[in-house]
């Protein structure tokens, strides 16, 4: 893997290739975008303050982060480039080349993992799960299940973005937390988990 072009030209010294981590034996797989420098520093995916909401979602789905299968469409951070005053500003999209490079790497990882269900975790993991011409938004993702290697995927907003509605407002936060969560129960009953009186009224 590093030694190809697509890879090297990203995976710099100094930077990680971050794999999936979890359970083989895992029901639930959820897959996210990309690294972030929190991922990028620790080596492993979903570990800063989005990562930190995921697992608490997890956790109310009644199973630890270690039971389930955690993984990126990308496996290195996509940083912008460094601005003229030398300073580094984020992230960008992974572009449909990166993604097509790294997919056969997740399918890997599907194939050994072989979960009852796949996570879609924000717009760009479906589109590189489902294609670009899949859908036009997460909304309209949502509203239907998606088949990605003859498992079934259900696309859901990303944690980071359930964290920025937190700036708008409470009420945006919690309707967006709970969107997200009645697609964790639809997991749940896909995945054959017992559910709750509590965890069907989580985040209300």
């Amino acid at each position: 893997m590093l030694g190809d072009r697509v890879c090297t030209a990203q995976v710099r010294e100094g930077k990680k290739v971050v794999f999936g981590v979890g359970s083989l034996d895992a029901q639930i797989m959820f897959i996210g975008e990309a690294p972030g420098a929190d991922e990028e520093v620790q080596g492993e995916p979903f570990v800063g303050p989005a990562g930190q909401l995921l697992t608490k979602m997890i956790q109310a789905m009644g199973v630890g982060r270690d039971q389930v299968y955690i993984g990126n469409i990308l496996n290195w951070r996509p940083q912008l480039p460094v601005g003229a005053d030398g300073v580094q500003y984020g992230n960008r999209e992974p572009t449909p080349e990166e993604m097509e490079y790294c997919l056969p790497f997740l399918r890997a990882q599907i194939e050994v993992v072989k979960p009852a269900v796949i996570v879609a975790l924000g717009a760009t993991a479906a589109k590189g799960l489902l294609g670009v011409q899949a859908f036009r938004t997460v909304t309209e993702a949502r509203s239907r299940w998606h088949d990605y290697l003859g498992r079934p995927v259900r696309v859901t907003y990303h944690p980071s973005y359930l964290l920025r509605k937190s700036s708008e407002s409470k009420l945006a936060e919690r309707k967006a937390k709970r969107a997200a969560w009645e697609d964790f129960l639809l997991v749940m009953e896909r995945a054959g988990l017992s559910i709750s009186e509590k965890q069907r009224g989580y985040f209300l």
